[in-house]
């Protein structure tokens, strides 16, 4: 379809909430250039950093230029200027501080709903979500993410559900959508062991033609002319840092960058194209813990995903490369003082994740127990003070703060000694109210404007693609 008549027939200027009207000014105050300067975007990939304040993103850039002399893909395409760049309002329709599944949702049902659900307004409307959009006009979809599978931010591109935390339903609705690629964790949502309602998902996936996945290798191996299903864990996958040090974890868990790839072969050599979701998940689970090894590495680990896409791009000029977060999270940064350079530098030595660490103490260890764990992860050394008040919370069991903490650990109280010798600060445990960073690479990104509200870049990813909006 020509690039002009698509405008003219049905695109952004009969669109409720636009790109054209983002903060509901009359369309004819706006305009963009829509001449024959973008090829019509045959690919997408959109690659989210989940929770990822902009401290998160420059502490990344900080480590790696420190250590290795370059900094991250992602500031070296501003450095290049090779992306538009914007600010996003990530507002949902409840809160101006969004939960995932609203988030996710803004952007793939092109509608902002209350928090805790996916594409489904509080009035009950089910607003189609734009992966289901494009499977309809020909492409394949997938998602893989760090995360289950079935959680918020791959859903929310995906289906319709009241409550994000439908995670056994959301699984049987993917199967339903035949989305081409999926993978993360999630095993406790496909397994007949561990769902309540003993469904084995994995057979019902294998009898509708996937290819069932559960290790790297097999992953590896796998063939790229079947759909695939990829569970590497019950829950979330482990940080990237711990399965870098643990030779067994390492053999069994992909990447993302490495299911980016495969999910890309799996899908590229549809004649009508592809749409992928890549999530750095577990980025907003270490916000949520105050887990600077885990945060740093899990943003390199999505900071290895964008370059993975920008290979693809680059080889591929009708690929549009999306890269973007949902909120912030912790806010979290390297605060000023004499010993910042080094204490920031010494994360260059850590081991493992603040998870690693507390997991491995309970109520039975004993002092030098706790300072061996912990100068062993961090190379810190911990006072006999700091070791007391750590193991107290295990005695106790004292409710602690952080989502994605059920053993009640103390990750503040950690993260807080940890700032001694770091430097690094953290506002929270919970998601703010940040304008987050949105880069885009290819066709349809020169249509991004400075500013944009959440729900625009639903309709900018199907004015890219030139797919009308009509379902």
């Amino acid at each position: 379809m020509n690039r002009r008549t698509f405008f003219k027939n049905g695109s952004l200027l009969t669109l409720g909430t636009t790109l054209l009207q983002p903060f509901n000014t009359s369309a004819n105050n706006i305009s963009f250039d829509i001449g024959d300067k973008n090829k019509k975007a045959k690919n997408i990939i959109i690659v989210v950093s989940d929770g990822m304040s902009i401290g998160t993103l420059n502490m990344a850039d900080l480590y790696l230029s420190r250590k290795t002399g370059k900094g991250s893909n992602w500031l070296q395409l501003y450095k290049d200027n090779r992306v538009n760049r914007a600010l996003m309002d990530m507002a949902s329709a409840s809160s101006i501080v969004t939960d995932s599944a609203a988030a996710s949702s803004s952007w793939g049902g092109g509608a902002r709903i209350n928090n805790g659900a996916l594409n489904v307004s509080k009035d009950g409307e089910e607003h189609m979500p734009i992966w289901q959009k494009f499977k309809q006009a020909g492409k394949k979809a997938g998602c893989v993410t760090t995360v289950p599978i079935t959680h918020a931010t791959p859903a929310g591109f995906c289906i319709n559900s009241k409550s994000r935390n439908a995670q056994e339903t959301i699984a049987e609705k993917y199967l339903e959508q035949k989305f081409d690629v999926l993978m993360g964790g999630g095993g406790d949502y496909f397994s007949s062991e561990k769902r309540k309602d003993k469904i084995d998902m994995y057979q019902k996936f294998s009898s509708n033609g996937y290819e069932v996945v559960k290790t790297r290798n097999e992953m590896i191996s796998a063939p790229t002319k079947k759909p695939i299903l990829g569970v590497f864990n019950d829950g979330g996958l482990p940080y990237s840092k711990d399965r870098e040090n643990n030779k067994e974890l390492s053999k069994k868990i992909p990447t993302l960058a490495e299911m980016t790839k495969k999910a890309i072969d799996v899908m590229k050599d549809n004649p009508k194209g592809f749409v992928l979701q890549v999530e750095a998940g577990k980025v907003d689970w270490a916000a949520h813990g105050n887990d600077i090894t885990g945060l740093i590495y899990d943003q390199i680990a999505h900071d290895e995903a964008v370059q993975v896409a920008m290979d693809f791009a680059e080889q591929n000029d009708d690929t549009l490369v999306i890269i973007t977060t949902d909120h912030g999270n912790a806010n979290p940064g390297v605060i000023y003082g004499s010993k910042a350079n080094d204490n920031f530098d010494a994360i260059q030595k850590y081991k493992y994740t603040n998870e690693w660490i507390l997991n491995g103490i309970g109520k039975e260890t004993s002092i030098s127990g706790v300072k061996e764990r912990v100068d062993y992860a961090n190379n810190i050394a911990l006072t006999t003070e700091e070791c007391n008040l750590l193991l107290s919370y295990y005695k106790k069991l004292q409710k602690q703060e952080g989502l994605y903490n059920p053993k009640k650990l103390p990750f503040k109280v950690l993260a807080e000694i940890q700032k001694k010798h770091n430097s690094v600060g953290w506002i929270s445990m919970q998601h703010s109210a940040d304008y987050v960073e949105l880069a885009m690479y290819g066709p349809g990104s020169h249509l991004l404007k400075p500013f944009i509200k959440n729900t625009d870049l639903h309709y900018l990813m199907l004015e890219a693609a030139e797919v009308e909006n009509k379902f």
